[in-house]
């Protein structure tokens, strides 16, 4: 409890996974949104329909990467720590 209160160890990459599910999840459904009003379209919808295909395929891999980023970020952070009190013990041994 002590390292979530000094803020040693993040929660936020747990975070991240709900919002990876969270950005597929929204991707698709206005994929599928986008390809019903396109399809229903009196005037010819190809274009909302073709978008809304490409937003089912593109968008969870863009939201997979932009976590993966985040991710980074929290992994460097931890390197960082783990740098730092390896740094700290040679010190005091020495």
């Amino acid at each position: 409890m002590n390292q979530y209160i000094n803020f040693d160890k993040m929660i936020t990459p747990a975070i991240i996974k709900v919002i990876f599910w969270a950005g597929v999840g929204l991707s698709v459904i206005s994929g599928l949104i986008m390809m019903i009003s396109g399809a229903a379209s009196p005037y010819g919808g190809g274009f909302m329909v073709f978008t809304g295909l490409m937003t089912i395929i593109l968008g969870p891999l863009f939201t997979r990467i932009y976590c993966e980023l985040l991710i980074l970020l929290f992994k460097m952070n931890e390197a960082l720590q783990s740098i730092k009190s390896n740094n700290e013990t040679k010190r005091f041994s020495a």
